[in-house]
Formats: C-alpha cells, sequence, structure tokens
C-alpha cells in the first residue's frame, strides 16, 4: 500500500516538475519574441493557432489510444459529432476564460499596476475555495496556509515598484476591482470546472480535449476579428512570424495539453504551485538572458512560494485512527 502510494506521488511530482520546466520554457520564449527587434505579431493569432495545434495533437493522441480506424471514427462519432451537449459543456471552459482575460484588461486599465498585482493573485485562493465548494473536498489548516502564502509569493516575485509617469490616465478603481472581482471567479471557476468533467465520467481526456478546443477555436476567432480584424486584413494572419513565433505556439501547445494531464491526475491548487514555481524559474532565466536584476522582495517572494509548496505537499496525518488507537491501548492497560 505504502509502495503504490509512494510510485503515485512520484508520478504527480514529476507531473508538475515538468510542467513546471515547460511553462518556463513558453514564458523565457514568449518574452524574447516579444522583445526583438522583429516585427511584433498579432498574439490573437497565435492564440488561435494555438488552440487548432492542440487539436489536432488531441485527434491525434486519439487515434494511436484507439488503436484502429474504425474504433477512431465510432469514437469521434459518438463523443463529438454525436453529442451536441458535451461540447455545450466543453464551451463553458473557453467561455469563461475568455471573460476572464477581458476583465483582467479592463481592470488592469482601470487599476493601479501594484494593486492589479496584488488583488489578481486572489485567483489562487478561489481556485482552492471552487475545489472545497465544486468538488467537496478539505484541505487542512496548514494547507490553506500555503495556499496564501503561495498568493502572497507570487505577489512579491512579479512585484514592480510604481514609476511616476508624466501621462494623465483617467481610471475608475471602482470598475477596476469589480473586473478584478470577476476575472478571479472566473479563474477559479474555469478550472475546476474543467476538472470536474473530467473526473466526473470515464470518457477518454483527448476526447474531452477534442470537445473544448473545438469551441475554443470559435471563441477566440471572435477575438481575431474583434481586436485586429482590421490590421490582419491589411498585413496578413501570418504577418511578423518568424521561427521563434512557432516554436513559442509550439510550446504553449504542447503545454496547453499537459496541463490538462495534470489537472486529469492531481488538481487544479497543484496547477496553480506549479506554476507558480514556473514565474520563478522563469524569471532567474530571465537575468541570465535578458540582464533583469534579481531584488529582495523577488528574493523574498522566492522564498514564500518554495515554503509554500513543501507545505502543501506534507502527506496529511488522520488524526482520529491515531486517536482510536492510543483509546484502545489504554483500555488494554486499565484491563490489565
Amino acid at each position: 500500500m505504502h509502495a503504490c502510494n509512494n510510485v503515485t506521488l512520484l508520478f504527480k511530482l514529476y507531473c508538475l516538475a515538468v510542467m513546471t520546466l515547460m511553462a518556463a520554457a513558453y514564458t523565457v520564449a514568449l518574452r524574447y519574441t516579444r522583445t526583438s527587434d522583429k516585427e511584433l505579431y498579432f498574439s490573437t493569432t497565435a492564440v488561435c493557432i494555438t488552440e487548432v495545434i492542440k487539436l489536432l495533437l488531441s485527434v491525434g493522441i486519439l487515434a494511436k489510444e484507439t488503436g484502429s480506424l474504425g474504433r477512431f471514427k465510432a469514437s469521434l462519432r459518438e463523443n463529438v459529432l454525436g453529442s451536441p451537449k458535451e461540447l455545450l459543456k466543453l464551451s463553458v471552459p473557453s467561455l469563461v476564460y475568455a471573460v476572464q482575460n477581458n476583465m483582467a484588461f479592463l481592470a488592469l486599465s482601470n487599476l493601479d499596476a501594484a494593486v492589479y498585482q496584488v488583488t489578481y493573485q486572489l485567483k489562487i485562493p478561489c481556485t482552492a475555495l471552487c475545489t472545497v465548494l465544486m468538488l467537496n473536498r478539505t484541505l487542512s489548516k496548514l494547507q490553506w496556509v500555503s495556499v496564501f502564502m503561495l498568493c502572497a509569493g507570487v505577489t512579491l516575485v512579479q512585484w514592480k515598484p510604481a514609476q511616476a509617469t508624466k501621462v494623465v490616465v483617467e481610471q475608475n478603481p471602482l470598475l477596476g476591482f469589480g473586473a478584478i472581482a470577476i476575472a478571479v471567479l472566473c479563474s477559479g471557476f474555469a478550472g475546476v470546472y474543467f476538472e470536474k468533467v473530467l473526473k466526473s465520467s470515464d470518457t477518454s481526456l483527448w476526447v474531452r480535449n477534442i470537445q473544448m478546443y473545438l469551441s475554443g477555436i470559435i471563441v477566440t476567432l471572435v477575438g481575431v476579428y474583434l481586436s485586429d480584424g482590421a490590421e490582419i486584413k491589411e498585413k496578413g494572419f501570418f504577418y511578423g512570424y518568424t521561427y521563434y513565433v512557432w516554436f513559442v505556439i509550439f510550446l504553449a501547445s504542447v503545454g496547453g495539453l499537459y496541463t490538462s494531464v495534470v489537472v486529469k491526475y492531481t488538481d487544479n491548487i497543484m496547477k496553480g504551485f506549479s506554476a507558480a514555481a514556473a514565474i520563478v524559474l522563469s524569471t532567474i532565466a530571465s537575468v541570465m538572458l535578458f540582464g533583469l536584476q534579481i531584488t529582495l522582495t523577488f528574493a523574498l517572494g522566492t522564498l514564500l512560494v518554495c515554503v509554500s509548496i513543501y507545505l502543501y505537499g506534507l502527506p496529511r496525518q488522520d488524526t482520529t485512527s491515531i486517536q482510536q488507537g492510543e483509546t484502545a491501548s489504554k483500555e488494554r492497560v486499565i484491563g490489565v
């Protein structure tokens, strides 16, 4: 039993480690493409292409999983083409994530950067709360402490002192806080909702991915048209694309698939811890590659992130069974 638990723990740690490294590599590569001297590409088209590649990869993996062309076609016919309710169910995360991204942009436009950085990290405890409410799980007091410690650590790692500017920007703090609250709730709900759908049935993970990415492509195409439609008509869909941009898209695609595996076999809270570790790693890589300066707040934030990951991963003791054992031993002593 203990050996089985150890294997499961090692598998989860392996999944999280790979996800962390991939997320860090993606962040560094993305930073390079956005700071190089090349013409900037349209990020909305890159997101759309990423969804298409994730869909194609999921279809390929499902074909290999089914083992034959006949079973593959039957699976697509039954779970995709013949299941409009399931497609609608998996469109929820895509729509909610779209709302989240727009609300985050609205909040950033109406709040100071420092306030935005702090409040947006509330998505971490919000995800934990959604996990408790939607999946009927319990977290120990130590795990709750580690969640809020992670929230503080990520805030410090990403902290950038406010800089004075002569440009006066009209902001609506009330609108900003309302938008950030919606973004935080959307982040927690969408992730846990997808986890619940994955774990509430025996449907293949890759079928679920196909269902979600189909709706994701539609949502991102709408975003492309609304955000950059006029410029894309003028310059072209693939304007500014280089080998580095395609590499970033590849990392985002594979990372997205791997994230679904992590959610399937661990949970969204652990995914949040992995994302925090990726932020730390990508920042350290930026120090070596881009000359970024390490600050005291970054060092303190990194320490908090590491400690919180350790605390959350500690095994939870069943105090009830310990107490029962102690009671039984006391009764034997009294009997003697």
